[in-house]
């Protein structure tokens, strides 16, 4: 049975690259900053406050949920966005522990 070339690597180390691969777009970095400056779950279209069309603004929401970023619930005939609070801080810390790993102070290369 062929396997997949993530399982080779540390089950964190794939997690934060499925992270990383959810923020590494503008318009996902604005909707999760525009999310947060609304302090509550936003109702509406989201697509009213970013330059893109409403068909793209729903692939970066797509790729937001599946990364569990951000909650997306159906209300009636409009859906309800909220930051996924436990999950942005379980990012926050991993993003904040790899990045210490990456200190280069100390480095004399190149």
């Amino acid at each position: 049975m062929a396997t997949s070339k993530t399982e080779l690597f540390d089950d964190s180390l794939v997690e934060d690259a499925a992270f990383f691969k959810a923020l590494a777009h503008p318009a996902r970095l604005h909707i999760l900053q525009f999310l947060a400056e609304t302090k509550s779950c936003f109702t509406g279209d989201i697509s009213d406050e970013l330059p893109l069309g409403r068909t793209t603004v729903n692939q970066h929401l797509k790729e937001l949920k599946n990364s569990g970023l951000i909650i997306g619930q159906i209300s009636g005939s409009r859906t309800n966005y909220c930051l996924n609070s436990e999950l942005i801080k379980r990012l926050n810390s991993r993003t904040t522990n790899f990045l210490s790993c990456l200190n280069t102070e100390e480095t004399n290369c190149c």
